[in-house]
């Protein structure tokens, strides 16, 4: 099956032209004549960049969202090119209302007509995995039905497979390839893909998106429907608002932009280093802007999630980088062990400081995050320096950002904007703040595991030798004091960190 859909892919890009990208290159000019004169057959009279979207909705969901990431390098990117594939965003073909109705009647058992007052066949938008639906509920209540797509499981394993071998090719071909770890990040997208063809997944994705910005001003999420919601089919808030690359008519609300695009990095760093959970697909068709101006997020198929280790060394790299202390970012990757014990440090910093001064002091239209990433990596390997499957999702949302907040504000000063909310974070983390944030969090714990750690002390020291008899007697003897001690002391610390963030609070 995979030697099949090898076959399709290369059919397909044949039949849409696509070899004119490749054959461009000077190396191959000889095999332009032989193509040419093979497939002299096919109909190439549509412009290059319609051929291209086309090739890649016919090859179906994870070539769309290749198609996605590049409409938003429009710095990298041919403008005809660019402004194609934009339409990959929201515009997928979308999938029979017979085959919608079929499924919905599937999951619930009954015509689709008893499930909800009013159902509009006409899709609202279609994309790779999903398409979705305006409903009205019994109730009355507007909502959104998403619906997967029929048999796209199988055509994800397929692509799946063929991106399996490709990495596995890389891994044992290429002398960069172990390095580089290609099979653990297609690992990382088999499971993101995997997690998007179960909607009840993304329907606790949006829920707890939800939760995290319940108070907030500047971002709004939908309410999930539970008692509507399957594998197949999640049932949400219907959602008004205008998608964010419709800039004119934003302005003609009363949006201001440059507003709007600061709130947007807050809102991505907030994610990051607040939550440890952020929306990794924030291409401009996920995104709506409402009168107020605030985000409206929708389709939550992607998230990323990273761990506390991860956390804390990407805020420390992001303020010694805006800080310009390139050391402290060199070495803060070789104590975290992603680049050999032995590296020299100082030609560490100086090859990070090459590439990344040059960025400052400079509005984001004259900055392109994909040439500093691009040399950063040419400077990785040339230091050894490990890819990190975990944080893959991390750097695609970096590049989704970086081309939202292009379209939105090309003067916008992504370093002045960033920095104060990463100062702060990092106060909040390992400051006076951050010492009485864990001492609330952690002082429950601690009142019921210190009374015990003599009682825990003394079992694990009568189970030594008779050298140690004498010192567990005695640790015995004083067990009930010190334990009681240990308690009180606890409890004090509990009473005044509660005084101390009531104080805190109240001001």
């Amino acid at each position: 099956m995979r030697i099949l859909r090898l076959i399709t892919i290369i059919w397909v890009a044949l039949r849409f032209g696509l070899d004119e990208f490749f054959l461009g290159h000077e190396r191959v000019r000889a095999l332009r004549w032989l193509v040419k004169t093979t497939l002299f057959w096919r109909n190439l009279s549509e412009p290059r960049a319609v051929r291209l979207r086309r090739a890649l909705e016919a090859l179906g969901p994870i070539f769309v969202k290749f198609g996605q990431m590049l409409s938003t390098r429009r710095d990298l990117m041919p403008p005809d090119i660019a402004d194609e594939l934009a339409r990959l965003q929201d515009r997928v073909p979308p999938f029979p209302a017979e085959e919608v109705r079929t499924t919905l009647q599937r999951v619930y058992g009954r015509p689709v007509e008893q499930v909800f007052a009013q159902f509009e066949a006409e899709p609202v938008a279609s994309a790779s995995m999903a398409q979705v639906h305006f409903a009205v509920l019994q109730d009355g209540t507007e909502a959104a039905v998403k619906v997967l797509r029929p048999g796209i499981g199988a055509v994800i394993e397929h692509d799946l497979g063929l991106l399996e071998a490709g990495a596995l090719l890389v891994e044992k071909l290429f002398a960069d390839g172990p390095r580089l770890h290609p099979r653990e990040v297609v690992g990382e997208f088999r499971k993101t893909l995997t997690d998007e063809l179960d909607l009840m997944r993304e329907a606790s994705n949006c829920s707890q998106l939800r939760r995290n910005f319940e108070d907030s001003e500047l971002l709004i999420v939908p309410e999930v429907y539970w008692d509507y919601c399957e594998p197949e089919v999640m049932v949400m808030e219907r959602m008004k608002g205008v998608p964010i690359s419709q800039i004119d008519t934003l302005r003609a609300m009363g949006v201001v932009i440059p507003k709007l695009a600061m709130a947007g990095v807050e809102i991505f760093f907030t994610q990051v280093f607040r939550d440890a959970f952020f929306h990794a697909d924030m291409h401009p068709g996920n995104i709506q802007v409402n009168a107020r101006g605030q985000y409206i997020a929708l389709d939550f198929g992607i998230m990323g999630t990273l761990t506390e280790v991860d956390k804390n060394y990407l805020a420390q790299n992001f303020l010694a980088f805006f800080q310009r202390d390139y050391r402290a970012v060199a070495q803060a990757h070789v104590d975290a062990g992603w680049t050999p014990s032995d590296t020299r440090v100082d030609e560490f910093e100086a090859a990070i400081r090459a590439v990344c001064e040059p960025v400052f002091d400079r509005p984001l239209k004259e900055i392109s995050f994909g040439k500093v990433l691009l040399r950063l990596f040419q400077t990785s390997r040339r230091f050894n320096m490990e890819i990190q499957p975990q944080l893959v999702l991390l750097q695609k949302t970096l590049l989704n950002i970086e081309g939202l907040g292009r379209q939105l504000d090309p003067d916008l000063d992504l370093w002045k904007t960033a920095k104060p909310f990463l100062e702060r974070w990092m106060s909040e983390q390992i400051g006076w703040r951050g010492a009485i944030k864990a001492l609330r969090q952690e002082g429950p714990r601690w009142a019921v595991l210190l009374p015990q750690l003599p009682r825990l002390a003394h079992a694990y020291l009568s189970r030594g030798d008779s050298s140690i008899e004498a010192l567990s007697h005695q640790l015995a003897k004083v067990q009930i004091r010190l334990g009681n001690l240990l308690a009180v002391i606890t409890l004090l610390l509990v009473i005044l960190a509660a005084l101390v963030g009531y104080i805190l609070l109240s001001h």
